[in-house]
């Protein structure tokens, strides 16, 4: 067994003694240990060499393009707090959760691919009445785009720190701070500094809004190879971000000294020091309960992304480390989305709807065509018949378009690889494919057996499903098909060329499970 995987169940079997050590002395009825949770697991045939999505990814809807996932969270309650008072209470939080199940999929239900993602610990009413701590994770959202499985609206989920909310009937008052260099940087750790606040006001039973921002900075540090740095080049050396694009910059910078490779080595510039900054602002509308209109979540964020700290380049034998800071640090992205239930028939039909609008941009990039610049919509339905309280008929539908504003990014034809056409485009590779904008459309139906009851999104819930897509773009789902084109692909034969298929449709049938406990 791996460490990590000895580690992480260490960690459970010692929260599981823990809480039963503490939960021994209560009562049966008054119990300080709870758990709950999360789970989904889908068969999903697929006889065109996919891996069980139906499409790429959620901005078609999260139903048959999502992957595997179980969650389980933990809750101990150390002091608590009678009833109707302002004591002090106490407890502690663990999370654990990941994407995989046995037999499932590429990972067999490892337990690498699970990992401890909250681990906090709350205290109410010390120092301040009404007014709860919380230490470790941070993670806080308004709510969940449940139609598409986001959280556009959510705030320091790479932080670990310190918070505390106030609240009463009416608002929740949130401030933090904390440190999110472990999850930004990964093993390239430098300590980035983490500072915001949100707010949810509910002036009544059918209106509820919230506010809230973030706002990250890395201060350089002297001699330290994680810290933020650029590499810089005068300009003699013709270096400009379309070599860092392209991955050609050690090769640009070297044309000055011919095949000396030395004189390249000694002459490439050193780093030079440079902060980093970076945020993200939330907004939250909900209204409802009026009349068939159970509930509407609106959600948006602008966020600027933190820079990357550096890249590797390898010339003539020798590895050459390029600090990006001033190429990686002008992404922004504007999302926002929004989820209406509605009650159309009492006890008989239920409709969701969902749409998605999202404008990425790269003031740095304006050469290569990347998810870094685009345009991104949806809009999605989904209808429930209650047949049944417990025996449904499920339907949706949904149609995404995505624009690329930095030329081709896509494929309509597998004879179209790295095709460019004019304006943006580069035949070192600079644009993939033949198309920039990219339109894909997807409808579900089948059975849903609700143990629970009525609702769209009660659970838990067994379904059987057959989902079918359509794309302008060439195979537009995790797949297995290969994309070489030569004609020594011993899948297609000598006349490779002409024997390539274009595949624009996908369906599948679903076999699968969902529930929260």
């Amino acid at each position: 067994m791996q460490p990590h995987l000895r580690r992480l169940l260490a960690f459970l079997a010692t929260f599981a003694i823990f809480a039963a050590c503490f939960a021994q002395p209560a009562m049966a009825d008054d119990d300080r240990f709870s758990a709950g949770g999360y789970f989904r697991i889908a068969a999903r045939p697929d006889f065109q060499g996919g891996k069980s999505q139906l499409g790429l990814w959620n901005i078609s809807g999260r139903l048959l393009n999502e992957t595997q996932w179980a969650a389980l969270e933990m809750r101990l309650q150390l002091i608590k707090a009678s009833p109707g008072t302002n004591e002090v209470w106490t407890s502690l939080h663990a999370k654990v959760e990941g994407g995989s199940a046995h037999a499932a999929d590429l990972l067999n239900g490892s337990l690498g691919n699970f990992a401890l993602t909250q681990l906090y610990v709350k205290a109410g009413n010390v120092l301040i009445q009404d007014v709860t701590w919380q230490v470790g994770t941070l993670d806080y959202y308004f709510g969940d785009l449940g139609l598409y499985d986001m959280k556009l609206a959510e705030i320091f989920y790479d932080t670990i720190g310190v918070s505390a909310t106030w609240s009463n009937k009416y608002a929740d008052v949130l401030i933090g701070i904390g440190d999110s260099g472990y999850l930004k940087k990964q093993h390239g750790y430098n300590t980035i500094l983490t500072f915001g606040a949100a707010t949810r006001i509910r002036p009544s039973d059918h209106v509820e809004f919230g506010l809230g921002a973030e706002f990250f900075y890395e201060p350089s540090v002297k001699g330290s190879e994680n810290g933020p740095h650029q590499t810089k080049f005068d300009n003699n050396a013709n270096v400009s971000y379309k070599n860092f694009i392209l991955q050609d910059v050690v090769e640009t910078f070297a044309r000055q000294f011919g095949s000396q490779t030395s004189l390249v080595a000694d002459e490439f510039p050193h780093p030079s020091e440079a902060d980093a900054f970076s945020f993200k602002i939330v907004g939250y509308l909900g209204f409802g309960k009026l009349g068939p209109l159970k509930w509407n979540n609106l959600f948006l964020n602008f966020l600027r992304q933190h820079p990357e700290s550096y890249t590797y380049e390898t010339y003539n034998g020798t590895d050459y480390r390029i600090y990006i800071k001033e190429w990686t640090d002008e992404r922004y992205q504007f999302n926002i989305g929004d989820e209406m239930n509605w009650e159309i028939v009492k006890n008989r039909f239920d409709l969701t709807l969902g749409a998605l609008f999202g404008y990425h941009f790269d003031l740095d990039d304006d050469v290569s065509a990347s998810e870094r610049n685009r345009l991104i919509a949806s809009v999605l339905a989904r209808g429930q018949v209650y047949i049944t309280p417990t025996v449904h008929i499920l339907a949706e539908t949904s149609y995404a378009h995505e624009h690329s504003l930095n030329g081709n990014l896509w494929r309509k034809s597998p004879r179209s690889i790295r095709q460019s056409s004019e304006g943006a485009s580069d035949p070192l590779g600079l644009e993939y494919g033949d198309i920039d904008t990219r339109q894909t459309w997807q409808g579900k139906i089948g059975f849903v057996l609700n143990p629970g009851g009525t609702g769209i999104f009660a659970r838990p819930s067994l379904r059987l499903l057959y989902g079918v897509q359509y794309s302008n773009a060439h195979d537009a789902f995790p797949n297995s098909n290969t994309e070489s084109v030569d004609l020594t692909n011993e899948f297609f034969g000598q006349d490779t060329l002409s024997q390539l298929k274009e595949r624009h449709w996908h369906h599948v049938i679903s076999i699968e499970a969902e529930a929260w406990f």
